[in-house]
Formats: C-alpha cells, structure tokens, sequence
C-alpha cells in the first residue's frame, strides 16, 4: 500500500485537494455513500471510470485510511471496500458540493440518495 506523499503545502485546502482533488476519489467516495463496495459495481457508475484508475484511487484511499477492504460475505473471495470513520466525514463536503452544483449548474440533478451510515 502506497504511503502518504510529502506535502507541498501546510495549507489545509492544498492538502486536503492533494488527497481528493483529481476527477475521481471523490466519486469513489460517493458511490461508497451509496452503499457501492466492490470493484464491479464502481466500474458500473455513469462516469465510466477505466479499471487502471480505478484500482489506483482505491489504493489511495486505503493509503489515507479513508477506505478499508474486507472479505465480501456477498461475492465470496471477492474484496470489497467501505469508508471509514475518516472517510464517512466526508459525506458534508460531498453534500455540501452537490447542493452548490444543484444551484448553480443548469441539467444537474440529484438521482441517487446515500444508504445509512
């Protein structure tokens, strides 16, 4: 598992955005809100993210602790992937997000409500 980088900044917006600013991580995040843990069901999500990345950024969350993998008790000998703690207080920055695209984007829409935490 990939270890933290060094940081390029002490600024907390640089280093949060350093861990989920690319076009992914947090999209894998929000399909984990939804209840979304293995691999295939990720590759299903409307943006169609490649397998490459995929497995990249879920490294990378494993790697920041935001993610965990366990035994599928669904798929056996499948991995699957849940938040953690760390990764579930996400879930107001990522609403927080959507409600500014629901206001500001034209043709957005929310479809998709996140399971129980």
């Amino acid at each position: 598992m990939k270890k933290a980088k060094h940081k390029r900044s002490p600024c907390p917006i640089a280093c949060t955005l350093d861990i989920l600013g690319d076009r992914w991580t947090l999209l894998l995040i929000r399909d984990m809100l939804f209840g979304r843990t293995h691999f295939n069901e990720f590759c299903r999500s409307p943006e169609g993210i490649a397998t490459n990345i995929l497995a990249d950024r879920l490294e990378k969350l494993l790697a920041h602790d935001l993610a965990e993998k366990y035994t599928s008790n669904e798929v056996p000998i499948r991995d699957a992937y849940r938040l953690t703690e760390k990764g579930k207080s996400l879930k107001t920055v990522l609403d927080a997000v959507a409600k500014w695209g629901l206001a500001n984007i034209d043709g957005t829409e929310a479809r998709m409500k996140p399971k129980a935490l």
